[in-house]
Protein backbone atom coordinates (compact mmCIF):
# COMPACT_ATOMS: atom_id res chain seq x y z
CA UNK A 1 0.00 0.00 0.00
CA UNK A 2 1.51 3.49 -1.30
CA UNK A 3 0.41 6.94 0.76
CA UNK A 4 0.52 10.34 -0.84
CA UNK A 5 -0.24 13.58 1.15
CA UNK A 6 -1.40 16.66 -1.00
CA UNK A 7 -1.14 20.22 0.45
CA UNK A 8 -1.80 19.25 4.10
CA UNK A 9 -5.91 18.64 3.13
CA UNK A 10 -5.96 15.17 0.63
CA UNK A 11 -4.40 11.44 1.31
CA UNK A 12 -4.08 9.26 -1.43
CA UNK A 13 -3.62 5.58 -0.55
CA UNK A 14 -3.51 2.49 -3.07
CA UNK A 15 -4.29 -0.91 -1.41
CA UNK A 16 -2.60 -3.79 -3.05
CA UNK A 17 -6.00 -4.75 -5.17
CA UNK A 18 -5.72 -1.71 -6.84
CA UNK A 19 -8.60 0.41 -5.12
CA UNK A 20 -7.44 4.02 -4.59
CA UNK A 21 -8.32 5.69 -1.43
CA UNK A 22 -8.75 9.64 -0.75
CA UNK A 23 -9.49 11.10 2.74
CA UNK A 24 -10.29 14.37 3.30
CA UNK A 25 -11.29 16.40 5.84
CA UNK A 26 -14.75 17.85 6.64
CA UNK A 27 -16.07 20.72 7.31
CA UNK A 28 -18.89 19.65 9.19
CA UNK A 29 -18.38 17.89 12.36
CA UNK A 30 -20.13 14.12 13.24
CA UNK A 31 -20.93 13.65 9.54
CA UNK A 32 -18.92 11.21 6.69
CA UNK A 33 -19.25 11.19 2.72
CA UNK A 34 -18.48 8.07 1.13
CA UNK A 35 -18.39 8.59 -2.62
CA UNK A 36 -17.56 5.91 -4.80
CA UNK A 37 -16.42 6.14 -8.63
CA UNK A 38 -16.18 3.29 -11.08
CA UNK A 39 -14.44 3.28 -13.90
CA UNK A 40 -17.33 2.26 -16.30
CA UNK A 41 -20.13 3.95 -17.99
CA UNK A 42 -21.97 4.54 -21.71
CA UNK A 43 -18.64 4.71 -23.43
CA UNK A 44 -17.62 1.25 -22.51
CA UNK A 45 -21.14 -0.42 -24.14
CA UNK A 46 -20.95 -1.64 -27.44
CA UNK A 47 -24.19 -1.36 -30.24
CA UNK A 48 -26.88 -3.32 -29.45
CA UNK A 49 -25.72 -3.59 -25.34
CA UNK A 50 -26.75 -0.10 -24.81
CA UNK A 51 -28.13 1.04 -21.30
CA UNK A 52 -26.33 -1.35 -19.30
CA UNK A 53 -24.24 0.77 -17.19
CA UNK A 54 -26.54 3.20 -16.09
CA UNK A 55 -29.10 -0.39 -15.48
CA UNK A 56 -26.22 -1.08 -13.09
CA UNK A 57 -26.57 1.78 -11.31
CA UNK A 58 -30.10 0.57 -10.59
CA UNK A 59 -29.57 -3.10 -10.29
CA UNK A 60 -26.60 -2.27 -7.25
CA UNK A 61 -29.68 -1.52 -5.18
CA UNK A 62 -31.55 -4.43 -5.43
CA UNK A 63 -29.85 -7.04 -3.17
CA UNK A 64 -26.15 -9.14 -3.24
CA UNK A 65 -24.82 -12.12 -1.19
CA UNK A 66 -25.88 -10.46 1.99
CA UNK A 67 -28.11 -7.93 1.94
CA UNK A 68 -31.63 -8.07 0.85
CA UNK A 69 -33.13 -6.08 -1.80
CA UNK A 70 -33.99 -2.64 -1.03
CA UNK A 71 -31.96 -2.84 2.58
CA UNK A 72 -28.90 -0.89 1.69
CA UNK A 73 -31.34 1.98 0.83
CA UNK A 74 -33.34 1.22 4.26
CA UNK A 75 -30.35 1.29 6.46
CA UNK A 76 -29.74 4.65 5.45
CA UNK A 77 -32.78 6.05 5.84
CA UNK A 78 -32.80 4.47 8.89
CA UNK A 79 -29.44 6.48 9.75
CA UNK A 80 -30.98 9.39 8.42
CA UNK A 81 -28.64 9.77 5.96
CA UNK A 82 -28.26 10.17 2.15
CA UNK A 83 -27.80 8.33 -0.31
CA UNK A 84 -28.17 8.25 -4.11
CA UNK A 85 -25.69 7.11 -7.95
CA UNK A 86 -25.58 8.42 -11.22
CA UNK A 87 -24.35 7.32 -14.48
CA UNK A 88 -22.37 9.20 -17.35
CA UNK A 89 -20.35 8.34 -20.30
CA UNK A 90 -17.03 8.28 -18.64
CA UNK A 91 -18.44 6.64 -14.55
CA UNK A 92 -20.74 5.34 -12.56
CA UNK A 93 -20.97 6.51 -8.99
CA UNK A 94 -22.42 5.75 -5.92
CA UNK A 95 -22.70 8.44 -2.21
CA UNK A 96 -23.83 8.28 1.17
CA UNK A 97 -23.54 11.15 3.62
CA UNK A 98 -24.53 9.64 7.27
CA UNK A 99 -23.43 9.84 10.60
CA UNK A 100 -19.69 9.38 10.96
CA UNK A 101 -20.20 6.51 13.69
CA UNK A 102 -22.35 4.55 10.75
CA UNK A 103 -18.62 4.82 8.62
CA UNK A 104 -18.07 1.03 8.96
CA UNK A 105 -21.64 -0.34 8.04
CA UNK A 106 -21.38 2.00 5.19
CA UNK A 107 -17.86 0.08 4.04
CA UNK A 108 -19.69 -3.26 4.91
CA UNK A 109 -22.24 -2.21 2.47
CA UNK A 110 -20.36 -0.81 -0.14
CA UNK A 111 -17.81 -3.78 -0.09
CA UNK A 112 -20.41 -6.15 0.27
CA UNK A 113 -21.96 -5.29 -2.99
CA UNK A 114 -18.91 -5.09 -4.68
CA UNK A 115 -17.96 -8.56 -4.03
CA UNK A 116 -21.03 -10.59 -4.30
CA UNK A 117 -23.91 -8.29 -6.09
CA UNK A 118 -24.14 -11.28 -8.61
CA UNK A 119 -24.62 -13.89 -6.01
CA UNK A 120 -27.74 -11.98 -5.43
CA UNK A 121 -28.65 -11.41 -8.72
CA UNK A 122 -31.96 -12.82 -9.87
CA UNK A 123 -33.55 -12.95 -13.51
CA UNK A 124 -36.92 -11.56 -11.02
CA UNK A 125 -34.40 -8.44 -10.33
CA UNK A 126 -33.24 -8.19 -13.84
CA UNK A 127 -36.64 -7.89 -15.18
CA UNK A 128 -37.78 -5.63 -12.40
CA UNK A 129 -35.48 -3.29 -12.75
CA UNK A 130 -35.24 -3.58 -16.73
CA UNK A 131 -38.80 -2.18 -16.26
CA UNK A 132 -37.79 0.73 -13.56
CA UNK A 133 -35.47 1.86 -16.10
CA UNK A 134 -37.56 1.89 -19.62
CA UNK A 135 -40.26 3.97 -17.56
CA UNK A 136 -37.58 6.07 -16.18
CA UNK A 137 -36.53 6.54 -20.26
CA UNK A 138 -40.50 7.10 -21.18
CA UNK A 139 -40.75 9.78 -18.44
CA UNK A 140 -37.50 11.77 -18.79
CA UNK A 141 -36.98 10.93 -22.63
CA UNK A 142 -39.92 10.05 -24.48
CA UNK A 143 -43.01 11.61 -22.75
CA UNK A 144 -40.95 15.14 -21.64
CA UNK A 145 -40.81 18.37 -24.00
CA UNK A 146 -37.41 17.98 -25.84
CA UNK A 147 -36.53 15.49 -24.02
CA UNK A 148 -35.07 13.72 -26.66
CA UNK A 149 -32.38 16.64 -27.45
CA UNK A 150 -29.79 14.76 -26.03
CA UNK A 151 -30.04 11.74 -27.65
CA UNK A 152 -30.36 13.53 -31.02
CA UNK A 153 -27.13 16.04 -30.17
CA UNK A 154 -25.23 12.92 -29.35
CA UNK A 155 -26.53 10.55 -32.43
CA UNK A 156 -25.51 13.87 -34.79
CA UNK A 157 -22.20 14.97 -32.87
CA UNK A 158 -20.54 11.61 -33.25
CA UNK A 159 -20.78 8.83 -35.69
CA UNK A 160 -22.84 5.32 -35.22
CA UNK A 161 -20.40 2.70 -33.54
CA UNK A 162 -19.15 5.42 -31.93
CA UNK A 163 -19.02 4.73 -27.72
CA UNK A 164 -20.51 8.55 -27.47
CA UNK A 165 -23.08 7.70 -29.97
CA UNK A 166 -25.83 7.02 -27.72
CA UNK A 167 -27.33 8.13 -24.60
CA UNK A 168 -26.43 6.82 -21.22
CA UNK A 169 -30.35 5.45 -20.75
CA UNK A 170 -29.80 2.90 -23.83
CA UNK A 171 -32.54 2.07 -26.34
CA UNK A 172 -35.77 0.23 -25.58
CA UNK A 173 -34.47 -2.84 -27.84
CA UNK A 174 -31.24 -2.94 -26.43
CA UNK A 175 -33.08 -2.95 -22.63
CA UNK A 176 -35.72 -5.70 -23.79
CA UNK A 177 -32.62 -7.59 -25.21
CA UNK A 178 -30.38 -7.46 -21.73
CA UNK A 179 -30.14 -11.50 -20.61
CA UNK A 180 -28.81 -12.53 -17.09
CA UNK A 181 -25.98 -13.99 -18.04
CA UNK A 182 -24.56 -10.77 -20.27
CA UNK A 183 -25.39 -8.59 -17.17
CA UNK A 184 -23.31 -10.87 -14.85
CA UNK A 185 -20.62 -10.63 -16.88
CA UNK A 186 -20.55 -7.21 -17.49
CA UNK A 187 -20.51 -6.57 -13.50
CA UNK A 188 -17.66 -8.71 -13.17
CA UNK A 189 -15.83 -7.05 -15.99
CA UNK A 190 -16.33 -3.54 -14.81
CA UNK A 191 -17.04 -4.00 -10.93
CA UNK A 192 -13.31 -4.59 -9.04
CA UNK A 193 -11.57 -2.86 -6.70
CA UNK A 194 -8.41 -2.04 -9.27
CA UNK A 195 -11.40 0.28 -11.10
CA UNK A 196 -12.77 2.14 -8.46
CA UNK A 197 -11.93 5.22 -6.44
CA UNK A 198 -13.39 5.94 -3.07
CA UNK A 199 -13.40 9.17 -1.58
CA UNK A 200 -14.06 9.72 2.53
CA UNK A 201 -14.93 13.30 3.49
CA UNK A 202 -14.74 13.61 7.52
CA UNK A 203 -13.24 14.24 10.73
CA UNK A 204 -11.31 11.03 11.49
CA UNK A 205 -7.70 10.38 10.81
CA UNK A 206 -6.66 9.18 7.54
CA UNK A 207 -5.03 6.70 8.85
CA UNK A 208 -7.64 5.32 10.69
CA UNK A 209 -9.86 5.54 7.33
CA UNK A 210 -7.75 3.62 5.69
CA UNK A 211 -7.65 0.78 8.11
CA UNK A 212 -11.46 0.79 7.75
CA UNK A 213 -11.42 0.67 3.77
CA UNK A 214 -8.54 -2.39 4.31
CA UNK A 215 -10.80 -4.15 6.49
CA UNK A 216 -13.79 -4.03 3.91
CA UNK A 217 -12.13 -3.94 1.13
CA UNK A 218 -8.83 -5.21 1.41
CA UNK A 219 -9.54 -9.02 0.53
CA UNK A 220 -11.52 -8.40 -2.95
CA UNK A 221 -9.74 -9.77 -5.81
CA UNK A 222 -8.42 -7.56 -8.47
CA UNK A 223 -10.39 -8.11 -11.85
CA UNK A 224 -8.58 -11.07 -13.68
CA UNK A 225 -9.09 -9.80 -17.34
CA UNK A 226 -9.43 -6.08 -17.74
CA UNK A 227 -11.68 -4.94 -20.84
CA UNK A 228 -10.81 -2.62 -23.48
CA UNK A 229 -13.11 0.45 -24.15
CA UNK A 230 -14.47 0.88 -27.51
CA UNK A 231 -12.35 3.59 -29.34
CA UNK A 232 -13.30 6.49 -28.86
CA UNK A 233 -10.90 8.73 -31.78
CA UNK A 234 -12.78 10.68 -34.14
CA UNK A 235 -11.13 10.40 -37.28
CA UNK A 236 -13.12 13.09 -39.55
CA UNK A 237 -14.40 16.85 -38.37
CA UNK A 238 -18.29 17.53 -37.62
CA UNK A 239 -19.08 17.89 -41.07
CA UNK A 240 -21.49 20.79 -40.32
CA UNK A 241 -23.64 22.11 -40.49
CA UNK A 242 -26.05 19.37 -39.57
CA UNK A 243 -29.85 19.64 -38.20
CA UNK A 244 -32.59 17.57 -36.81
CA UNK A 245 -35.74 19.57 -36.68
CA UNK A 246 -38.61 17.85 -34.19
CA UNK A 247 -42.00 18.89 -34.94
CA UNK A 248 -44.04 17.83 -32.20
CA UNK A 249 -46.28 18.69 -28.50
CA UNK A 250 -43.87 21.20 -27.25
CA UNK A 251 -44.91 24.49 -25.38
CA UNK A 252 -42.40 26.80 -27.31
CA UNK A 253 -39.71 26.57 -30.04
CA UNK A 254 -36.55 25.68 -28.71
CA UNK A 255 -33.32 25.64 -30.03
CA UNK A 256 -30.19 23.94 -29.60
CA UNK A 257 -26.90 24.67 -30.86
CA UNK A 258 -23.96 22.23 -30.16
CA UNK A 259 -19.98 22.66 -31.13
CA UNK A 260 -17.37 19.94 -31.21
CA UNK A 261 -14.30 20.81 -28.04
CA UNK A 262 -11.61 20.04 -27.02
CA UNK A 263 -11.50 16.50 -24.55
CA UNK A 264 -12.59 17.39 -20.40
CA UNK A 265 -9.29 18.25 -19.09
CA UNK A 266 -7.43 20.11 -21.69
CA UNK A 267 -6.61 23.84 -22.01
CA UNK A 268 -8.52 24.07 -24.79
CA UNK A 269 -11.24 22.85 -22.77
CA UNK A 270 -11.01 25.19 -20.10
CA UNK A 271 -10.84 28.32 -23.00
CA UNK A 272 -14.17 26.57 -24.48
CA UNK A 273 -15.60 26.19 -20.73
CA UNK A 274 -14.98 30.30 -20.35
CA UNK A 275 -16.44 30.92 -23.65
CA UNK A 276 -19.44 29.19 -22.70
CA UNK A 277 -19.63 31.61 -19.74
CA UNK A 278 -19.14 34.23 -22.04
CA UNK A 279 -22.05 33.53 -24.01
CA UNK A 280 -24.49 32.33 -21.67
CA UNK A 281 -23.88 31.30 -17.88
CA UNK A 282 -25.42 34.22 -15.73
CA UNK A 283 -27.53 37.38 -16.44
CA UNK A 284 -24.61 39.29 -17.39
CA UNK A 285 -23.70 36.63 -20.14
CA UNK A 286 -24.03 37.91 -23.64
CA UNK A 287 -27.40 35.52 -24.69
CA UNK A 288 -29.01 36.95 -21.89
CA UNK A 289 -28.58 40.46 -22.15
CA UNK A 290 -29.29 40.43 -25.53
CA UNK A 291 -32.16 37.90 -26.25
CA UNK A 292 -34.06 38.11 -22.64
CA UNK A 293 -33.64 41.65 -21.45
CA UNK A 294 -32.77 43.45 -24.95
CA UNK A 295 -34.76 42.43 -27.14
CA UNK A 296 -37.14 39.72 -25.27
CA UNK A 297 -37.91 36.83 -27.87
CA UNK A 298 -35.86 34.31 -25.54
CA UNK A 299 -37.74 32.85 -22.59
CA UNK A 300 -35.98 34.01 -18.98
CA UNK A 301 -33.79 31.34 -18.50
CA UNK A 302 -31.87 32.86 -15.24
CA UNK A 303 -28.93 32.92 -17.49
CA UNK A 304 -28.39 29.07 -18.21
CA UNK A 305 -28.35 29.24 -22.27
CA UNK A 306 -25.07 27.73 -22.52
CA UNK A 307 -22.55 25.34 -20.92
CA UNK A 308 -20.15 22.73 -21.76
CA UNK A 309 -20.84 18.69 -22.09
CA UNK A 310 -17.47 17.41 -20.51
CA UNK A 311 -16.10 14.35 -22.23
CA UNK A 312 -13.33 12.74 -21.04
CA UNK A 313 -11.91 10.72 -23.92
CA UNK A 314 -13.28 12.16 -26.98
CA UNK A 315 -14.32 15.43 -27.93
CA UNK A 316 -16.74 17.83 -25.80
CA UNK A 317 -20.09 19.19 -26.56
CA UNK A 318 -19.96 23.04 -26.41
CA UNK A 319 -24.11 23.74 -26.21
CA UNK A 320 -26.27 26.80 -26.38
CA UNK A 321 -29.93 26.13 -25.87
CA UNK A 322 -32.76 28.54 -25.67
CA UNK A 323 -36.82 28.59 -25.92
CA UNK A 324 -38.73 30.99 -27.44
CA UNK A 325 -40.89 33.56 -26.01
CA UNK A 326 -44.62 33.34 -26.78
CA UNK A 327 -45.26 34.82 -30.55
CA UNK A 328 -41.56 34.18 -31.95
CA UNK A 329 -41.25 31.29 -34.02
CA UNK A 330 -37.92 28.92 -34.08
CA UNK A 331 -36.21 30.45 -36.97
CA UNK A 332 -36.30 34.09 -35.96
CA UNK A 333 -34.91 32.70 -32.53
CA UNK A 334 -32.26 30.21 -33.98
CA UNK A 335 -31.34 33.15 -36.34
CA UNK A 336 -30.90 36.24 -33.42
CA UNK A 337 -28.98 33.14 -31.29
CA UNK A 338 -26.44 32.26 -33.83
CA UNK A 339 -25.80 35.89 -34.89
CA UNK A 340 -24.74 36.80 -31.41
CA UNK A 341 -22.64 33.76 -30.93
CA UNK A 342 -20.94 34.62 -33.92
CA UNK A 343 -20.10 38.19 -32.68
CA UNK A 344 -18.16 36.41 -29.94
CA UNK A 345 -14.91 35.48 -32.68
CA UNK A 346 -14.84 39.57 -32.83
CA UNK A 347 -13.39 39.67 -29.53
CA UNK A 348 -14.24 39.82 -25.59
CA UNK A 349 -13.42 42.53 -23.11
CA UNK A 350 -11.38 42.01 -20.12
CA UNK A 351 -14.97 42.72 -18.35
CA UNK A 352 -16.07 39.88 -19.65
CA UNK A 353 -13.48 37.34 -18.78
CA UNK A 354 -13.60 38.60 -15.48
CA UNK A 355 -16.85 38.04 -14.88
CA UNK A 356 -16.99 34.90 -16.61
CA UNK A 357 -14.27 33.46 -14.29
CA UNK A 358 -15.96 34.37 -11.71
CA UNK A 359 -19.08 32.73 -12.22
CA UNK A 360 -17.23 29.45 -13.06
CA UNK A 361 -15.43 30.07 -10.11
CA UNK A 362 -18.50 30.23 -7.71
CA UNK A 363 -20.12 27.51 -9.36
CA UNK A 364 -17.24 25.40 -8.09
CA UNK A 365 -16.70 26.47 -5.16
CA UNK A 366 -20.65 25.96 -3.95
CA UNK A 367 -20.26 22.36 -5.46
CA UNK A 368 -17.42 21.38 -3.29
CA UNK A 369 -18.86 23.45 -0.23
CA UNK A 370 -20.65 20.47 1.45
CA UNK A 371 -18.65 17.03 2.50
CA UNK A 372 -20.86 15.20 -0.48
CA UNK A 373 -19.92 17.71 -3.12
CA UNK A 374 -16.60 17.51 -2.20
CA UNK A 375 -15.96 13.50 -1.84
CA UNK A 376 -17.54 13.66 -5.51
CA UNK A 377 -15.38 16.69 -6.74
CA UNK A 378 -12.21 14.24 -5.26
CA UNK A 379 -13.43 10.79 -6.52
CA UNK A 380 -13.88 12.71 -10.09
CA UNK A 381 -10.73 14.22 -10.50
CA UNK A 382 -8.79 10.87 -9.10
CA UNK A 383 -10.63 8.62 -11.35
CA UNK A 384 -10.64 10.81 -14.48
CA UNK A 385 -7.10 12.47 -13.89
CA UNK A 386 -5.25 10.44 -11.45
CA UNK A 387 -4.90 14.01 -9.65
CA UNK A 388 -7.25 14.77 -6.39
CA UNK A 389 -6.32 17.58 -5.85
CA UNK A 390 -7.86 19.14 -8.75
CA UNK A 391 -10.92 19.04 -6.94
CA UNK A 392 -9.32 22.25 -4.86
CA UNK A 393 -7.11 23.63 -7.15
CA UNK A 394 -9.59 24.16 -10.40
CA UNK A 395 -10.24 27.49 -10.44
CA UNK A 396 -6.39 28.48 -11.27
CA UNK A 397 -6.66 26.62 -14.48
CA UNK A 398 -8.98 29.95 -15.61
CA UNK A 399 -6.85 32.59 -14.28
CA UNK A 400 -3.81 32.73 -16.99
CA UNK A 401 -6.56 32.10 -20.11
CA UNK A 402 -6.55 35.54 -22.19
CA UNK A 403 -9.14 37.23 -24.01
CA UNK A 404 -7.51 36.64 -27.11
CA UNK A 405 -7.82 32.79 -26.38
CA UNK A 406 -10.63 32.90 -25.92
CA UNK A 407 -11.54 35.13 -28.74
CA UNK A 408 -9.63 32.73 -31.49
CA UNK A 409 -11.43 29.48 -29.47
CA UNK A 410 -14.84 31.17 -30.96
CA UNK A 411 -13.25 31.73 -34.16
CA UNK A 412 -12.20 28.37 -34.53
CA UNK A 413 -14.92 26.29 -32.79
CA UNK A 414 -18.35 28.50 -33.52
CA UNK A 415 -18.29 27.98 -37.17
CA UNK A 416 -20.94 26.42 -39.58
CA UNK A 417 -18.34 23.37 -40.32
CA UNK A 418 -18.57 22.62 -36.99
CA UNK A 419 -22.34 23.30 -36.19
CA UNK A 420 -24.97 20.96 -35.73
CA UNK A 421 -28.81 21.87 -34.53
CA UNK A 422 -31.58 20.39 -32.90
CA UNK A 423 -35.02 22.16 -33.02
CA UNK A 424 -37.80 21.67 -32.19
CA UNK A 425 -40.88 23.30 -32.99
CA UNK A 426 -44.75 23.26 -31.66
CA UNK A 427 -47.20 21.58 -33.63
CA UNK A 428 -49.41 23.82 -35.45
CA UNK A 429 -52.08 24.37 -33.29
CA UNK A 430 -55.76 23.11 -34.89
CA UNK A 431 -58.84 25.07 -34.86
CA UNK A 432 -61.51 23.03 -34.18
CA UNK A 433 -64.44 26.04 -33.74
CA UNK A 434 -63.96 27.05 -37.26
CA UNK A 435 -62.71 30.56 -39.45
CA UNK A 436 -64.99 32.68 -37.21
CA UNK A 437 -63.05 32.28 -33.61
CA UNK A 438 -59.29 31.64 -33.65
CA UNK A 439 -58.52 33.16 -30.27
CA UNK A 440 -58.27 30.88 -27.12
CA UNK A 441 -60.80 31.67 -24.32
CA UNK A 442 -58.82 32.84 -21.08
CA UNK A 443 -59.49 29.49 -19.75
CA UNK A 444 -58.02 27.94 -22.85
CA UNK A 445 -55.16 30.19 -22.19
CA UNK A 446 -54.36 29.80 -18.20
CA UNK A 447 -54.54 25.56 -19.32
CA UNK A 448 -51.27 26.42 -21.96
CA UNK A 449 -49.36 28.32 -19.03
CA UNK A 450 -49.62 25.65 -16.70
CA UNK A 451 -48.48 23.16 -19.43
CA UNK A 452 -45.13 25.60 -20.07
CA UNK A 453 -44.77 25.78 -16.59
CA UNK A 454 -44.70 22.36 -15.54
Amino acid sequence: MTGIGAAGQLVQYTLENGMRLVTAPASTGQVAAVNLWYGVGSRHEVPGRTGFAHLFEHLMFQGSGNVAKGEHFEEIERLGGDINASTSTDRTNYYETVPAHALDRILWLEADRLATLREGMTQEVLDNQRDVVKNERRQRYDNQPYGTALERILRLAYPEGHPYHHPTIGSMADLDAADLDYVKSFHKAHYGPDNCVITVVSELDPEDVRARVEKYFGDIPAREDVPQAPDPVLRAPLGGPLRDLVVETVPAAGVFLCYRAPSYGERGFDVAHLLSAVLGQGQGSRLYRSLVVDRPIAADDGGAAADVLPFRYTDSLLLVNMLARENVDGDTLEAEILAEVAKVAQGVTEEELDRARAVLERDHLQSISGPAGLADAISSCTQLFDDPELALTWPTRWQDITVEEVRAAAERLLVDENLLVVRFDPEPAADARGPESTAPEAGEQASAAATADA
